[in-house]
C-alpha cells in the first residue's frame, strides 16, 4: 500500500469557455449527478447557460466540489460544458487504474476526506489547491483492476435495480399526469393559489447545532436527507437538542414540508409519524411549511414541486435572487393548482402502494449489490476504504 497527494493521482481541468446555444442540450449541472451514483441519466438546461463553463471530456470523472456532503461524483457520458461549481478530473494512470479511478472518486474514504476541507458556510466548497495535497492509500495497479472488476459488477447490478425504482417513479409521474393533468399547462384548469393562501406557519432552520451532536438522540435534517418528497434517514446527523425557543421554533411536526432554500433548489419532503415521533430539527438550509390540510395535502405539494412545472418556479425565483436561494416571500408566492382534496388524497393513496413495492425492490437490490462487496473483502483487497 503506497500513500499519495490526490495532485498525483489526479488531473484537475481547468479548460472553460463560453457557452452557445448548442450546449444547453449537453450542458451538465450539479442537479444532474445523483448521490452514490456514477451514471447520469438526464442532462441539459432549458434557459441560457450564463458565465463561463469548464470543458468536459466523455470518460471524464465529474465531482460536484460546491456542498461535497451530498456526495456527488459520475462519469460524464459525452463532450460537452460542465458546472463550474464541479471539477473535471482525470487519472494519472502510472498511479491509478482508469476503471479504478471512478470508483476512487465516489468512494466514501475519498469523500469523507474531501468533506472535511470544504470552506464557507451557506455552500462549503473544495478548493482545487487543498484537495491537491490531501494524501490517500492506494493498493498496487493489479489489485487496483481486480478490485475494479469486482466493483464494477457490484455497481451494474445495483444500477439495474436503480433503474427498477426509476420506473416506479415513473408510474408515480405518468399517475400525477393522468389524475391532475400537465402540470405546466394546467390542462385540466384548476384553481391556482399561492402558497400562501394556505399556510400556517413557515420557518427555517438554524445554525450552531454541532454543539449539539451526538451518537445519539433526535434527528438533524439537512438537506442531504431531503428528496423526492421524502425523508431519507440512512446517514443521518442526531442532535441531543436544548431546551430552548430557537430549537422549538426548527422541530419538525407530522405532514411538515421541507424544502431546501439553498444549494440544490426545491429538494422537497414530508415529515412522517415516525420521524415526528422520533423527534427532528432543521438545518438553515431547509424550511419548514405547515400547511392547511383542510385544502392542500403536503404530499400533493411536494409531488407538484418535483414536476416540471415547481422546478420551473424555484429556477425562475433563483435566477432573480441576489444570492443563489429562496427567501419566505419566494416561497409564499409559489403557485399550486389545487385540485379536490379527495383527488389528492386518491393519488396519495397509490403512491404508497407503490412505495410498498419499491421497499421490497431495494431490499433485494442491496442484498445481490452488497454480495460482490463482500467477496472483495473476503479477499482482503478493500482495505484502502
Amino acid at each position: 500500500m503506497s500513500k499519495y497527494a490526490f495532485g498525483d493521482i489526479a488531473i484537475n481541468s481547468t479548460e472553460k469557455r463560453t457557452p452557445t446555444e448548442a450546449d444547453m442540450e449537453t450542458y451538465i449541472g450539479l442537479e444532474h449527478l445523483d448521490a452514490g451514483s456514477l451514471t447520469i441519466k438526464r442532462w441539459g438546461s432549458k434557459v441560457p447557460i450564463k458565465g463561463d463553463k469548464t470543458v468536459m471530456r466523455k470518460g471524464d470523472v465529474l465531482f460536484g466540489k460546491r456542498n461535497a456532503y451530498l456526495r456527488r461524483a459520475a462519469v460524464c457520458p459525452h463532450d460537452g460544458l460542465f458546472s463550474a461549481h464541479g471539477m473535471v478530473l482525470r487519472p494519472k494512470t502510472e498511479v491509478i487504474d482508469k476503471d479504478f479511478f471512478p470508483l476512487f472518486i465516489a468512494s466514501d474514504y475519498f469523500f469523507d476526506a474531501a468533506i472535511k476541507i470544504s470552506v464557507g458556510s451557506l455552500s462549503p466548497t473544495v478548493n482545487w489547491s487543498d484537495l491537491k495535497r490531501l494524501e490517500f492509500s492506494l493498493p498496487p495497479l493489479d489489485e487496483q483492476r481486480r478490485l475494479a472488476k469486482i466493483l464494477w459488477s457490484a455497481f451494474e447490478l445495483k444500477e439495474a435495480y436503480q433503474m427498477m425504482l426509476a420506473r416506479c417513479d415513473e408510474m408515480a409521474s405518468s399517475r400525477f399526469i393522468e389524475m391532475f393533468g400537465d402540470p405546466v399547462k394546467n390542462t385540466k384548469g384548476w384553481e391556482i393559489h399561492n402558497l400562501s393562501d394556505f399556510i400556517e406557519f413557515l420557518t427555517s432552520g438554524s445554525r450552531g447545532w454541532s454543539q449539539y451532536f451526538s451518537n445519539t438522540g433526535e434527528y438533524f435534517i439537512t438537506i442531504k436527507n431531503v428528496r423526492g418528497g421524502k425523508l431519507i434517514l440512512d446517514d443521518v446527523q442526531y442532535v441531543s437538542p436544548p431546551n430552548n425557543a430557537e430549537a422549538a421554533r426548527t422541530k419538525v411536526q407530522e405532514g411538515d414540508l421541507l424544502i431546501s432554500i439553498t444549494a440544490d433548489l426545491g429538494r422537497t419532503a414530508v415529515v412522517s409519524r415516525k420521524v415526528a415521533e422520533h423527534g427532528g430539527y432543521i438545518n438553515q438550509h431547509l424550511s419548514c411549511i405547515r400547511l392547511n390540510r383542510n385544502y392542500l395535502d403536503p404530499f400533493y405539494v411536494a409531488n407538484f414541486l418535483e414536476s416540471d412545472a415547481g422546478k420551473r418556479q424555484f429556477a425562475a425565483k433563483n435566477q432573480n435572487a441576489v444570492k443563489a436561494g429562496l427567501n419566505f416571500n419566494s416561497i409564499r408566492s409559489l403557485r399550486i393548482p389545487t385540485p379536490p382534496l379527495p383527488l389528492q388524497r386518491d393519488f396519495i393513496a397509490f403512491i404508497e402502494q407503490l412505495d410498498k413495492s419499491k421497499v421490497v425492490v431495494s431490499k433485494q437490490a442491496k442484498i445481490l449489490s452488497d454480495a460482490p462487496i463482500s467477496r472483495a473483502k473476503n479477499q482482503q483487497i478493500v482495505s484502502w476504504t
